[in-house]
């Protein structure tokens, strides 16, 4: 050995964020001039800087190299004692290297950012939105959640109360809001609510989020109701207090006849009228009226219709114009290769098929895919998975594959499931081509895919931007 090293010092201690150094002295113990190279190695190797990098020595002579470290303040910084090295190379004698040992300690920060996905959610009786808590610092994390609100308006149910976060890594909070008190009727009210992540010795990270509380019945029902109800009452009021006179004159109409034909008190049996005109039975008002007849209508039921009612007529459902069936049309007009597609917006809902290279979606309008569906016809099928903006890929590893002329869904429509960021594409026979628009960026370049193999379309994945449109070619 021709060489002689030493640390100043051994073992060192830095803050993430800031830097330190080291001190490397060398002696060369031979008898030749050398020439030596430094090279760090270890763990933390990417934050060492040497200068000089090189260092000439004649023989008995000392030499100073500096070592500085500056760890970045980021999870990759990982918080204890890290050992280290530097390899020292000679010119002359490459074979005898030297490898002196030393151990930096970087101190623990924590740091924790919290997001709300999505930041506003709507509902009559309950909402449930996505906590996102990231640990961007280098030591493990445990913190509670807890919700509050001004005036007390909501509970919360919240699962898991407690998280251990790794560093570097991210963990999900499902909660569930509920209103106190349901509107029955009248317009939707904001309710501002605080979601705060708590942890030991540190002021918590809180927030903020909005639950819309909509009314279980609009207002112009309830005013309906009430001038329904007061026309009830006037109605029943003028009825009973309106009750017509009914009265029949035939018993005065008696009476009189009866006047007429009794005899006078001086008059004789011979005197007495053969020939008087008889009083009537029955006055014709007395008399009941004949019924008049009915009409049977078309039924033919006499006597009030007695005919058995016909049974309602079921309306059928509509038909959901799907990718499939756009596909299937387009199939039997044309041949060849074909794919249509349609996107479940946020906010919208599903849009109409379109079919080889038509615009799907919207663009400008901060209204994100959530959900591709996709179909083709002339590939023997087709297989894809989607990415979205918070979850990545949110089903790991299976993939979804149909056959021609068969739906395939990438995405998901629930509301606590953050909208689409891309995809991924593969056909068994032919060529797949998309073009994607990505919100801030535009139209990005269109690319294909090759005959079984995946391709992925869309946002950058490290930029986790919101897919807002797609063309599609076969």
């Amino acid at each position: 050995m021709s060489l002689w090293t030493s640390l100043e010092p051994a073992s060192a201690t830095v803050d993430p964020g800031s830097s330190t150094r080291v001190r490397l002295r060398v002696r060369n113990t031979g008898d030749v001039v050398d020439e030596y190279r430094f090279e760090p190695v270890g763990d933390v190797s990417p934050w060492v800087s040497v200068e000089p990098q090189t260092l000439r020595l004649y023989p008995g002579t000392t030499g100073t190299v500096e070592l500085t470290f500056a760890p970045p303040r980021t999870s990759d910084a990982v918080a204890g004692p890290n050992p280290y090295a530097v390899r020292i190379t000679p010119t002359e004698h490459p074979d005898a290297v030297t490898v002196p040992e030393g151990n930096l300690t970087i101190t623990a920060f924590t740091e924790v950012r919290a997001e709300l996905v999505p930041p506003t959610v709507k509902g009559r009786f309950r909402g449930r939105p996505r906590l996102a808590v990231d640990n961007v610092g280098n030591t493990k994390v445990t913190a509670s959640v807890a919700g509050a609100d001004t005036g007390d308006h909501l509970s919360y149910e919240i699962r898991p109360g407690n998280v251990q976060i790794e560093p570097g890594r991210a963990a999900f909070v499902e909660t569930t809001l509920k209103p106190r008190q349901v509107i029955w009727f009248g317009s939707k009210e904001e309710r501002p609510y605080t979601l705060s992540v708590k942890r030991s010795g540190v002021d918590p990270t809180e927030v903020e989020g909005t639950y819309v509380q909509r009314g279980f019945l609009p207002r112009w029902l309830a005013t309906f109701f009430g001038i329904f109800l007061a026309l009830a009452l006037a109605f029943v009021m003028i009825w009973i207090a309106y009750k017509p006179q009914v009265s029949s004159k035939a018993t005065e109409q008696t009476e009189q006849a009866g006047a007429a034909l009794a005899p006078s008190p001086s008059a004789t049996p011979e005197t007495l009228p053969s020939t008087a005109p008889s009083a009537p039975a029955e006055s014709p008002a007395a008399q009941p009226a004949a019924p008049e007849p009915k009409d049977d209508g078309a039924g033919g039921g006499g006597g009030g219709g007695g005919g058995e009612p016909k049974p309602p007529t079921k309306k059928p459902k509509p038909v959901v114009r799907t990718a499939a069936t756009a596909v299937k049309e387009l199939a039997a007009r044309s041949d060849g290769r074909h794919i249509c597609y349609r996107a479940y917006v946020a906010d919208k809902g599903w849009q109409q098929p379109v079919c080889d290279g038509a615009e799907a979606g919207t663009v400008g309008k901060n209204l994100p895919i959530k959900v591709l569906n996709i179909a083709v016809s002339g590939t023997k099928g087709v297989s894809g998975n989607g990415a979205h903006v918070v979850e990545g890929w949110l089903t790991g590893d299976k993939w979804e594959s149909e056959g021609d002329g068969v739906d395939m869904y990438l995405g998901s429509s629930k509301e606590a499931v953050s909208p689409l960021e891309g995809f991924t594409l593969k056909t068994t026979e032919g060529i797949v081509c998309p073009n994607t628009h990505v919100k801030d960026k535009g139209w990005q370049k269109q690319g294909c895919t090759e005959a079984g193999n995946w391709r992925y379309f869309g946002s950058p994945m490290d930029q986790r931007l919101q897919l807002e449109a797609v063309r599609i070619t076969v």
